[in-house]
């Protein structure tokens, strides 16, 4: 959910050093958290005399309330309430669903022999990365923007593996938003027309699906080996 700025896509001064980065989204300190939080001090303001709390002890929570917001706003990019969920018991259960993703787009990347520069699956290594993310997959950019059709197919088949991996393994895919824009600048970029882009992607998903159906077991031993922080190669 892979920073850069998070959504940017491949530029034609890009070089081929450079790298792609694709992320699975993780929520922001947006108006529900801000909302959250003014909910909580007008609680504590309205309820708290009622349940015996003194005004100090009210004055003093909204106001540790409010400065941890205002430091996960400024410190940790409004990602803090993710960091403790992870640090919680339970907390790598929360992130299987993101490590399934990001197996799926490193596995199809392989098989497409496309280079995977990293692979992050986590709240705090994405931040330790610079990456305002709960998982990423960073790849190497193509070294031109209009890329013949083989490569559209193959990065058709790399970004959607993530919602395919996701669906197989849970039922239905969450993330993959910016995986289906990016896949759209890309086809856009290409000069193809809409049908032969509508086209091609569906075809891509379809053989990403059969790839992928055969490669379940496979999926969740590369997905736990990212929650464990090791390597995602299978020995």
């Amino acid at each position: 959910m892979i920073r850069r700025p998070p959504r940017s896509t491949p530029k034609p001064s890009s070089a081929a050093s450079d790298v792609y980065k694709r992320q699975m989204n993780a929520s922001p300190v947006s108006s529900t958290t801000a909302g959250l939080a003014v909910a909580g001090c007008t609680g504590l303001a309205v309820f708290g005399p009622l349940v015996g709390l003194s005004p100090a002890w009210i004055a003093l929570l909204v106001g540790g309330g409010l400065l941890g917001l205002t430091i996960d706003a400024s410190q940790l990019e409004g990602m803090g309430g993710h960091l403790l969920a992870e640090a919680l018991p339970g907390g790598k259960m929360r992130l299987r669903r993101v490590a399934r993703q990001e197996a799926g787009h490193w596995l199809v990347a392989r098989e497409e022999e496309m280079k995977v520069r990293r692979v992050l699956v986590g709240t705090r290594p994405c931040l330790e990365a610079g990456l305002r993310s709960n998982g990423a997959t960073e790849f190497e950019l193509p070294d031109q923007v209009r890329l013949p059709l083989e490569d559209l197919r193959r990065w058709s088949r790399v970004l959607q593996a993530g919602m395919v991996a996701e669906t197989l393994l849970e039922g239905s895919a969450r993330g993959g938003a910016d995986d289906r824009a990016l896949l759209g600048r890309i086809w856009g970029l290409s000069g193809q027309d809409v049908a032969t882009a509508q086209r091609e992607q569906r075809r891509a998903r379809r053989e990403v699906e059969q790839l992928l159906k055969k490669r379940l077991e496979d999926l969740d031993v590369i997905a736990d080996r990212r929650l464990e922080g090791l390597d995602p190669e299978l020995t």
